[in-house]
This record gives C-alpha cells, structure tokens and sequence, in this order.
C-alpha cells in the first residue's frame, strides 16, 4: 500500500510539479523523520523566508511533531518557491536528515537554479560535531614530534609508506595492502565476519603511531569513505591512568575524555547509537596498556549508557558488545596477541622497502647530490642499509648523516667522517631512553645526550648484563627469571629495546624476551664491558678470540698474555664448531671499539671512572695491533716477483671494522705498521663498499708502497671512490 501511495504521489508530482501538494501529500511521513527542526529554521530564517515571529511560533509547540507540523503549515502558506527550499534543506543536509534519504531518492528531486542559489547553513549537531572531530584530529595529526622529541615537522611533508601485509590467522601474508583506505575495505584480508577489530601490529619503531596519525590527516581532509562522520582516537596507555575505582558510561568516554559536542550531546550521541558504522575507533599500544585492574572479575556490559570502568568498556568496544558495527582499529607491538573471535583483518607492518627508503631519503635530503652520496653509502654497507628497513632506525642514520653534513656547511659533499655503527646505536639508545621524558604543552626534550645516558645508568646497565649473559652461552631468547636476575624494571621494558617473544616462553606458559635486532643486543653486551667497573681486560676482549681461527688466537696471546685464559666458563672459544654462525661476536667487539673510540669519551666519562676507561683503551688498542700482526704473520706466503704476497682471510676484514670504527688515527697507524706485507690479496673475503672505506683508513698510514687484490668481493663504485685517499700507497690495485 504504501509503495502504490508513493506511485501516485509522484504521479501527481509530475502533473502538477506543486510542491505544496507534495509536502501534503507525504505530510506524516515527514512528521515521523524530520527530528531536527532547528536547522529548518535557521535556513528559513537566514533566507528570510521566515520571520522572527514565525520562529516563535514554531518553538512554542510542546513537542518535536506538533514543531515539524507548525512548519509545514507555514511553509505551505508562504507559497511553491518557500515549499521548494524547504525540500532543499532537507536534500542538502543529509546528516540532519538521514531517514529522508531514501524517500528524496524516490521523488527524485531536482532544485530549481533560482533555489540553488540559496544558502544553506548545517546547524546540526551531527554535522557540527563531526566538523569539529575533523578539526581536532586535522589539527593533532598536522605535525609530527620527531623520535627525538625535539622538534615537530609536517606530516605531509615527511610521512612515507612503509610496506604494510594483510596476514592470516597464523601470520602469513595474504598479499600487501594497496593504500591505508584499503584497511576498511570488506573484499580483501577479512579473517572473521563476525570480528570487528582491525589488528596491525609491528616490531617497535616500525610505524604504527605514524600510520595512524596518516590516517587521521586523512579523514580530517575527507579522504577516507565518506560515510565515516566519527574518528575516535585512543592511546592505551591513559586506559591505565583511570582508578580501580573508576566508572563511567560509554557517552562519558567519548565526550568528556575525548571531545565534548557543542550543542545537543544527547541527539549526537543518539545518531551514534543508531549509526554504529559511522563511527572509526583507533587505539594505538595495547602493549603499552598496564594495569592490575582483573577483567576477569567484572561483568561485560553492552549498555552506552551504563557505568563501568573504562578498561571493561574498552574490551567491550573491541569485541563489538558496545557500538556493534563500529570498526576499531588496535595497534601493537609484535608478540602481542589478542582472541581470534575479536579480529575482523589482521595486519602486519614491515617497515621500508628500498623504494620507500628512497623516497625517504627525498624528503629528508632535497638536494640531489647529498642525497645520491648517502644512498651511495648505505648500499655499500649491509649493516646500515639492513637497519633501514625500520623506520625509527633509518631516521636516525639520516640524523647521523645530516648532523656530519651540516657540521660541514659549505662543502659539496658529506665529509670524510662517515657514520659508523656505534654512532647509530647510541642515537637509537638516547631515543629510546627520551621515551620516558613527560611530555609538556609548552617545552620540548632539552636534555643533551650525556644527561639522558645518565639519567637511565642504571636501565642501560641491566640490559646490558641481560645481553651479555646471553652472549656468553649464545643465548638470544630470555626467560623472565633471566631478566628479573638482572634487575629489568618493568619500566625498562617499554622502551622498546627487549620485546616479548611470541612462541611459548622458555618456562612453559611463563613469558620469554629478546632484543629486537641481534645488533642491539651486541651493542648492550658491548656497552655492558665498558662501563660496568668489575669487568677487567680479560673478560673486555674475551670475545675477540672467537674470531681467530684455531692457532692464531694462540698466536695473538704470546703478545697479549692475559688472553691465555680460558674466556667464557673455562672453554676456548676458538675451538667451537667452524660452521657456527659468529656475527653476534663480531658486532660486540665491533661496537666495543667504537664506545672506546676518542668521540665518545666525552659521554662516557660521566658513565665510568676516566682511570677505568683508560685502562680498557690501551688494553684494546695494544690487541688490535698485536692481532692485526699476528692474523697476517701467520698466513702463508707466496714469492711472486718482488712481491711477498699474502692471502687474508674474512677475519682480517672484521678487524679492519673494528679498526675503522674506533676512528682513530693513532690506531690507524699501529695497524699499518702491523701489515708485514708488499702484496696483500683480500680475493673472496666477503668484503662489501664500505669495508674499502675502513681498508683506505688503515692504508693511508702504511709507509711503503703495497699491491692490492680486491677481486671477487662485493664492490661497487662507491667502494673505489672510498680507496682513492690511498691510491698514493698502491702499486697495483684490482
């Protein structure tokens, strides 16, 4: 019956084309779903199509239909063009007027030019409350605080895409996410129709706060589906600030805690409830949510308006109890799970891809030719270019870069000092550290990076035993006694430096932790032997023996005694397995020489006693020379000419490493002086670009004139540009 009425409605629409006659005809139906009747007036008034006192007359009526038939007896009265905007308001206020959608769909109406003309103000509170979230989150998202906390750049400018995965239920990928609108998109990665919860999780530094806050750029532009009028967003950390004691209803979440409607609170939130899938909820750390609050005693509640505390309304939101149809996005770091039943798509963050690192490096570098000569040094070095691919990490080798280039303004080029790995890893650590600062409205990070090392001693020194402990046995899985053992705060835990592991813990159910990069953990081990004050010269270069083959570690001790011990629980580490892989080693002793170098004697004088340093300075330099001498000693030598040719092994290119990053000179030249050679062939030494700038570092000092073979490496131009400074030293070179 009543599709045969809207028939003969829009039949006598056609006939007539009187609006006035419609507006008669569907009189009740629009008594039923018009509910704002102050938007109607504001435009009838502003167009002057209404007079003050007709707006009295209107709000004098008891209730919302007798107000909607007060209207449409005045805008009858006032004639066709008066009945015709009337219709327009309705069709151009679509939030206001949401239920008359299809019905205007039906009529198909179509204003004239002269009502087209006509303004048309949205006071709904709807749209006014949406106007203001985009605004809000418009103006949170614009900036970025840098990882450093000492600075805010703009979104636009510096955001990049990181490479983003749509997994399964057991982590494999299901194929890579088009663009970030994609995530809301229900034809692709859906693991559960039933879940409502979108899972993006990542390791730490990854880019999951700043993928959100992309996403809200966008949405504050428009950008995102267009029937999204909420975006709530959340950081789990303030769940934990609420009191045990806590209790408010779900209206109070979202507009005493997030952002609070101008006007009529009670018809916002009333549109939300009958709208679910209007609304986009993120809430960005779940792992950074602590509380003893126990969920377990306290019943779910799927009542907006019933009291509870904020963390039983935010397990009821994510599973979809509360406002069921909402998409909420909740963001992690890798390790942490949550219920199948909860997840809509699950989603798993990598980080840069080289195309993205260059694209990186375009906004962060414009000029050209810096750029080109940056890109150039972290494709010749694996470690660095490896390290990229986490976008905390590679912002700050950019730093690193950048501070040594504008150290030297004016010049075409980077300079000479390049940026070695201990300059990452103590930028990195600083970071990770400044995590900790309070954040203000009106004052940024000021401390310097002596004053943040300091200030965490004590965090950085139980990490460090942490990471050289497992050193020791090779260890890189932690139970949580291990860690307890070496007194981790529960706080140094959310610095992001150890993350949980996410197989079953060591213990059985108990948890279990690593670092989240083998290198980092180098790093604690290796700062761990120099700043703690019970460790001594032998157990400091403990492992440089494990990567002297069997013999040479022998060898290297009849100049050093001390190294007769037997390191590590009274085994020699020399005689282990052959194949084993012994990077682990190699980096701690890597960024031994590096924390030892003169540049970072400044920080940490203020970590160790100066006499203590000292002593762990000449006891590594004396090593370096004496091992540098003895590995090419004791290779065989071949008579070719008037050359005496020696073949160096892969060894010789770590020593050569850590030689570089000490970036000193004096070490340099006692390194030279142990080359006892004329013909030094590194051919098949697994030696990349960069080692070609630690190889000229040490040449540079050599006194005579050498030959060099360089074949079948990994080298590029960049490695022959970084050998030119000692090409005066070279007879031969291949």
């Amino acid at each position: 019956m009543e599709k045969q009425g809207r028939s003969e409605m829009e039949v006598i629409r056609s006939e007539s084309h009187s609006y006035i006659k419609l507006l008669k005809v569907n009189r009740e139906h629009l008594v039923t779903h018009v509910r704002n009747t102050q938007c109607l007036l504001d435009n009838l008034l502003q167009n002057e199509y209404f007079s003050a006192e007709d707006v009295e007359i209107v709000c004098a009526c008891p209730t919302q239909p007798d107000k909607v038939r007060r209207i449409l007896d005045l805008v009858q009265s006032k004639g066709e063009e008066v009945s015709e905007f009337f219709l327009y308001v309705l069709q151009r206020l679509t939030d206001a007027y949401v239920d008359l959608r299809p019905w205007l769909s039906e009529i198909s109406f179509s204003p004239s030019q002269l009502i087209q003309s006509k303004a048309v103000v949205n006071t709904d509170p709807v749209s006014r409350y949406s106007q203001k979230l985009r605004q809000q989150l418009g103006r949170d998202s614009k900036f970025i605080l840098c990882y450093a906390q000492k600075e805010e750049l703009l979104l636009e400018e510096m955001y990049t895409d990181t490479v983003v995965e749509l997994v399964d239920f057991g982590n494999e990928s299901l194929g890579s996410l088009g663009s970030l609108a994609c995530l809301l998109d229900p034809s692709a990665g859906v693991l559960n129709e039933q879940g409502e919860t979108i899972f993006i999780f990542g390791d730490a530094g990854v880019g999951k706060s700043m993928l959100l806050q992309r996403l809200q750029s966008l949405w504050a532009a428009g950008q995102l589906d267009a029937e999204l009028r909420f975006f709530f967003h959340f950081r789990c950390r303030t769940f934990s600030c609420f009191k045990e004691s806590a209790s408010l209803c779900l209206r109070d979440l979202l507009f005493k805690h997030y952002c609070y409607p101008e006007q009529d609170p009670e018809e916002v939130f009333a549109f939300l409830l009958r709208f679910p899938h209007t609304a986009l909820f993120t809430f960005d750390g779940l792992d950074e949510l602590h509380s003893d609050f126990d969920l377990s005693g306290e019943p779910d509640t799927s009542s907006p308006w019933e009291p509870a505390h904020p963390l039983v309304l935010l397990a009821n939101l994510l599973s979809g109890k509360l406002l069921k149809g909402a998409r909420k996005l909740l963001t992690a770091r890798t390790g942490i799970e949550i219920p199948r039943h909860l997840l809509w798509k699950k989603v798993f963050l990598r980080g840069f891809s080289p195309s993205h690192l260059r694209a990186y490096a375009g906004r962060m570098f414009p000029e050209r030719a810096v750029r080109q000569r940056l890109l150039d040094q972290l494709e010749a070095n694996a470690n660095l270019f490896s390290l990229c691919a986490v976008p905390l990490f590679c912002w700050i080798i950019f730093r690193c870069f950048q501070h040594f280039h504008d150290a030297f303004d004016g010049f075409p080029q980077l300079p000479d000092r390049t940026v070695t790995l201990t300059d990452v890893f103590l930028l990195v650590t600083e970071v990770h550290l400044n995590r900790t600062q309070p954040t203000s409205l009106v004052q940024r990070n000021t401390r310097s990076q002596t004053e943040t090392f300091r200030a965490g001693r004590g965090t950085l020194r139980s990490l460090g035993q942490v990471a050289h402990r497992g050193m020791e046995k090779s260890f890189f899985v932690f139970s949580q006694e291990e860690v307890q053992a070496s007194e981790v705060q529960e706080g140094d835990l959310q610095l992001g430096f150890l993350r949980a592991v996410p197989e079953l813990g060591l213990g059985g159910d108990q948890q279990s932790y690593e670092f989240f990069h083998l290198t980092l953990q180098a790093f604690f081990a290796a700062f761990f032997l120099v700043v703690d004050n019970k460790v001594g010269t032998r157990e400091l270069l403990c492992f440089f023996q494990e990567w002297a083959p069997h013999g040479e570690a022998a060898a290297t001790s009849c100049y050093l005694p001390f190294l007769r011990i037997q390191c590590l629980g009274g085994r020699g580490l020399a005689r282990e397995d052959p194949f084993k892989n012994k990077d682990h080693f190699h980096f701690t002793n890597l960024f031994l020489c590096g924390l030892l170098s003169k540049d970072k004697q400044k920080l940490l004088r203020h970590l160790v006693p100066a006499a203590t340093l000292r002593r762990k300075r000449r006891a590594l330099w004396a090593y370096l020379y004496a091992g540098l001498r003895s590995h090419l000693k004791h290779l065989p030598r071949v008579r070719s000419g008037n050359f005496s040719q020696v073949q160096a092994m892969p060894t010789f290119i770590w020593m050569l490493r850590c030689i570089y990053e000490t970036q000193s000179e004096k070490v340099g030249q006692l390194a030279a002086r142990g080359i006892c050679a004329n013909y030094l062939k590194l051919t098949f030494c697994n030696a990349c670009s960069a080692d070609c700038s630690a190889l000229s570092f040490v040449l540079h000092h050599f006194p005579k004139r050498l030959a060099l073979d360089l074949d079948n490496n990994n080298l590029n131009d960049y490695g022959v540009r970084e050998l030119q400074p000692c090409f005066s030293r070279l007879t031969v070179v291949r």
